[in-house]
């Protein structure tokens, strides 16, 4: 399947508590279709105190991954959600978004 949302891809949060959010990616996760958003998904996880790694006990807030179906890539000039079409020109192929045409582009 090609990969229509990559790393460093600005995405629009489309379903769950987060809808209408937007952030970059951070990490993407392809065998298990799951990716981390930026700002998106954020949770608070209680944590042990470690002597080793020196962490102390408390409440800490912790980033979660986020199902591929749930997040759309972001066009920045149509201000809106748009899915990616692939394009081939000449020996390259781009990724282009449907609603405006403009090639994706990373950052």
């Amino acid at each position: 399947m090609p990969a229509r949302v990559r790393k460093n891809d600005t995405v629009s949060i489309i379903k769950g508590r987060d809808k209408g959010r937007t952030g970059k990616v951070l990490e993407i996760f392809p065998k298990t279709q799951m990716c981390i958003v930026e700002k998106v998904s954020v949770v608070k996880r209680h944590q042990k105190a470690k002597a080793q790694g020196g962490q102390p006990a408390g409440i800490v807030e912790k980033t979660m991954k986020i199902h591929l179906c749930k997040v759309m890539p972001f066009d920045g000039s149509a201000k809106k959600a748009s899915r990616i079409r692939f394009e081939v020109k000449g020996k390259e192929k781009i990724r282009t978004f449907v609603k405006s045409g403009k090639a994706v582009s990373n950052g």
